[in-house]
């Protein structure tokens, strides 16, 4: 229904006893358009899918999100989002388990570990979309404003303007992926806290292939892994909790970090040669053995008729093979599929379109249709290793690439050379070029906003407290605040202060006392 249809039909029911106005109560659902996360986790999850099928008919279509950990930040990254590009489409928020580890912990900064209140996650969740409903309160209260005005100027065009934005109107709220780490426990550890995080709107979880209890930064080192069935109990875990609570359309993202884990923690059960657990184990570094040399507390397992002795550390951990990581991530991710994943997610050391891509066409000759969630990391250091796979492309070409040394090409002395121009193009071009190329679904940064906060900070702190003094915080922040027509530079309205306001008259009337008046310093940025 239209604005004024909504009116109307309120107009016309029994809601407006008691000097309640209907235009009021028009406004108030409009601005509170989703009552519950689940309504957010349905909503969401139609988009998503709707995205993923776009994707396989163009790759072009890929979708992209930045990491947050915070309501606020997530807040200001969608209302950036609508006034620089104006829609919302394809573009989503990534909830990070690192940055709740190291930001939102009752502990104080953590490591990667899930060693942090799992409660947190879905608390965060619902803290994010809190944000971005308020994001659409607040906009649509400046519509209705607008719309007041143009009446009260007797504006027809005006009206009809806004009327149209109104019923136009596009909501903040996107899907959020939410990483759920490896579970937080057992398969029920798992279901519980997925449930959490759908009834607080999430309608995309992420889980990770290492052992719960001994779980490592992706990008670190220590990673151990578990067999298939393992993980795979977890994934029907997710997908229960998604069907008991009504969003069909709920979507798994599978992680594999095989490609950096060089250890297992247990021996995978095995029926009979050749299946899930048999391919598994085939991995283990092992040593053939005469039974009569085998030693106290040696682990042996029987491969191709043959007694082989495993190499299990002191930890008790047991050891793969080297060199088997991309065919341990292959495996993992046709399998991940094929019980109940919608997309995968490889870990990957280094951000290289061509190894991503090998392994994304093995995966793709059993399940066709794979598609990569891929994480754009902030582990990376993206300069030099663009540097670097242009530097050896070059080399490879017979190129003379002489006046570069391999070892310094981060040194800043070579930013301004044909070599840094080339790497900055391939990192600019990167997410569309892997898009068509390695089957990557949906692009992210996982830690954006923990480093823009830093790095702005420090460059705050150092004009601030310097010679600078107030003008190191005029020129560099409100100055541009208002040239970029940052909406925060009004911060008593972007908290809230207007739609209080128009709360007050809404419910008192002329006897309203309202903080928007002709004294409010806000009034300063009108212009």
């Amino acid at each position: 229904m239209t604005y004024y249809q909504t009116v109307a039909d309120l107009a016309a029911s029994n809601t407006t006893a008691g000097n309640i106005g209907s235009e009021n109560i028009a406004r108030m659902r409009l601005q509170n358009r989703f009552q519950t996360g689940l309504e957010i986790a349905r909503y969401t999850a139609r988009i998503m899918r709707d995205d993923m099928a776009a994707y396989d008919q163009d790759p072009a279509k890929y979708t992209q999100s930045l990491g947050c950990w915070h309501g606020f930040v997530a807040q200001q990254k969608m209302i950036a989002i609508k006034k620089h590009f104006g829609s919302t489409k394809r573009r989503y928020l990534y909830l990070s388990g690192w940055m709740i580890a190291a930001l939102r912990s009752e502990f104080g900064p953590l490591p990667d570990q899930s060693m942090h209140e799992k409660t947190s996650v879905p608390a965060l969740i619902e803290e994010i979309y809190t944000f971005l409903r308020q994001a659409d309160a607040r906009e649509l209260g400046m519509l209705f404003r607008s719309l007041d005005k143009a009446r009260d100027d007797g504006d027809e065009v005006e009206e009809q303007r806004i009327l149209r934005a109104i019923d136009s109107f596009q909501t903040h709220v996107v899907p959020i992926i939410a990483d759920i780490d490896a579970g937080f426990g057992n398969a029920e550890a798992t279901y519980l806290l997925a449930k959490k995080m759908i009834e607080a709107g999430a309608c995309a979880i992420q889980i990770e292939n290492q052992v719960s209890d001994e779980k490592q930064c992706g990008h670190q080192d220590g990673k151990v892994t578990v067999p298939h069935e393992d993980f795979h109990q977890k994934l029907r875990a997710i997908r229960y909790a998604f069907l008991e609570l009504g969003v069909e359309d709920g979507i798994i993202v599978a992680r594999t970090d095989s490609l950096g884990a060089g250890l297992t923690k247990q021996i995978a059960y095995s029926r009979e040669p050749g299946d899930l657990g048999d391919q598994y184990n085939a991995f283990l570094d092992c040593d053939a053995v005469d039974p009569a040399s085998v030693g106290h507390g040696d682990v042996l397992i029987s491969r191709n008729g043959a007694l082989m002795k495993t190499k299990r550390l002191p930890s008790n951990l047991y050891q793969f093979r080297p060199d088997t990581g991309e065919d341990r991530c292959v495996l993992d991710c046709i399998a991940a599929l094929q019980h109940g994943a919608d997309l995968l997610w490889i870990e990957t050391e280094k951000p290289h379109i061509g190894q991503i891509g090998g392994m994304v066409r093995r995966i793709r000759e059993a399940v066709p249709d794979a598609k990569l969630v891929y994480n754009n990391s902030p582990s990376f250091n993206w300069t030099l290793n663009f540097r670097q796979q242009v530097y050896d492309a070059w080399a490879q070409d017979g190129r003379d690439v002489s006046g570069y040394d391999r070892s310094r090409l981060m040194s800043v002395d070579y930013d301004g050379t044909d070599l840094a121009a080339e790497a900055d193009e391939r990192i600019r071009t990167f997410q569309a070029d892997s898009a068509r190329e390695a089957g990557i679904f949906h692009h992210l940064i996982t830690l954006p906003t923990y480093h823009t906060t830093a790095l702005s900070t420090d460059n705050l702190a150092r004009e601030y407290f310097g010679a600078a003094g107030m003008l190191g915080y005029v020129k560099n922040v409100q100055r541009e605040e208002i040239r970029q027509a940052i909406a925060c530079v009004k911060h008593q309205n972007m908290a809230g202060s207007d739609i209080g306001d128009d709360h007050k008259e809404y419910f008192a009337g002329e006897a309203a006392l309202k903080a928007g008046g002709k004294h409010n310093t806000m009034n300063q940025f009108a212009a």
